[in-house]
């Protein structure tokens, strides 16, 4: 028998859905929009283009600051409240970018837009785990993740698709569509599952004494620490991926197909993972996950050297897809292993570590991407640079 803790009206079926879209939102917010860099920084008069990717890394950077609170906050008022602030910020945001006259006017709606999506991407599993528990939550979450692990392939072909028939405005405008849509059908739809008697106070001085302890946890810092090197290099990708694709090789619009075939692999490496963690054990897996990509990058650049920067494409779409796979493998197993050792401080030490990472990996991230020059030497440069210090944190967190 399946064991559950039920305390909704809505369906099996209609909860998935509803849980899926509010992940979704988080990766669809990203990667739709890489597709409108270039026009973005057109319209809006961007004088050096790379500065078109804080587009991106100022998404990240309101999802690190906003996740640490949307939890804590949610253990007080109930998960319905936390998860209405962070739509109506989101909505806010993505209305301020779509009418935004000037390109830093679009970066504040874009910050506020990383904000409130943190509130579903740091509630959801809380409210999951209210009404689910062993064998039916895994399911639930399960499904929530195939959706998850979709939507990086689908929404850059969302994104090129509004683009053909309207302008880059209009993506901003789907957001506020379906974030509304999400809003009002949970609002009618999901009642409250966090009982009035089972709330906690909020308290910054929990979030700062908890924060402590964790610093003060050599595996669960090394290990947070590493997801923030890994994560920069990702989002160094996302933020010159536009760039390499659209622009350096001139693929123009089939950029969004090569970088869905990119996203498969990331996705692949999630669906395997469950397999191969029993398997190899998480810390063999995250291991040989750095290693590949700190080998491989070097071949990479060294290739790159000798050939101006741009190795052959397909040569670049076969590294990223190896890379990727790996770092698909990497996000799972490092999140896991820094949660280890928290027991009952999971809740707050899971949005703490996920804000420590996130925030490192903005940095590190922003400064992948600002370094593009015309060619993926920075990119190859900073995967292999990032991967290989993470080898050398994991040694001194399991020692």
């Amino acid at each position: 028998m399946i064991s559950t803790k039920r305390k909704t009206t809505l369906s099996y079926t209609e909860f998935v859905i509803l849980v899926s879209m509010m992940m979704s939102l988080t990766a669809l917010s990203i990667d739709a929009m890489l597709p409108a860099l270039s026009q973005i920084g057109s319209d809006l008069n961007v004088q050096n283009v790379n500065d078109r990717q804080l587009v991106i890394s100022m998404i990240f950077l309101g999802l690190a600051i906003g996740q640490l609170f949307f939890g804590p906050l949610s253990d007080k008022t109930g998960r319905k409240p936390a998860i209405y602030a962070g739509l109506v910020c989101y909505i806010a945001g993505a209305s301020l970018a779509a009418f935004a006259p000037s390109f830093s006017m679009l970066l504040v709606g874009r910050f506020l837009q990383g904000i409130g999506v943190s509130a579903p991407r740091a509630v959801t599993l809380a409210l999951v785990r209210d009404q689910y528990q062993g064998r039916a939550m895994a399911q639930v979450m399960s499904f929530v993740m195939t959706v998850f692990i979709l939507v990086p392939m689908i929404a850059p072909i969302m994104g090129q698709a509004i683009l053909f028939f309207t302008g880059w405005r209009s993506i901003f405008g789907s957001f506020v569509l379906l974030a509304l849509i999400v809003l009002v059908w949970f609002a009618i739809r999901q009642p409250e599952t966090l009982a009035p008697e089972n709330r906690a106070p909020f308290s910054l001085k929990r979030i700062v004494k908890t924060t402590v302890d964790i610093i003060k946890i050599r595996l669960t810092l090394g290990f947070t620490v590493t997801a923030g090197l890994v994560s920069g290099a990702f989002i160094g990708y996302l933020n010159s991926a536009q760039q390499i694709f659209q622009e350096q090789y001139a693929l123009g619009d089939l950029f969004p197909l090569y970088f869905s075939a990119i996203a498969f692999s990331i996705g692949l490496a999630s669906f395997l993972n469950a397999r191969l963690v029993i398997r190899f054990g998480m810390r063999f897996l995250v291991r040989w996950s750095l290693m590949v990509i700190t080998g491989l990058s070097i071949m990479i650049f060294g290739v790159a050297l000798f050939t101006a920067g741009q190795p052959p494409l397909w040569l670049l779409t076969m590294y990223l897809m190896l890379a990727f796979f790996c770092i698909g493998v990497l996000f799972g197993n490092m999140n896991a292993l820094a949660m280890e050792p928290l027991g009952n401080t999971a809740g707050l030490g899971a949005a703490i570590v996920g804000s420590l990472s996130t925030l490192i990996s903005v940095l590190l991230g922003t400064i992948i991407g600002q370094a593009y020059n015309g060619t993926v030497l920075p990119l190859t440069a900073g995967l292999g640079i990032l991967a290989g210090l993470s080898l050398l944190v994991v040694r001194w967190a399991d020692g």
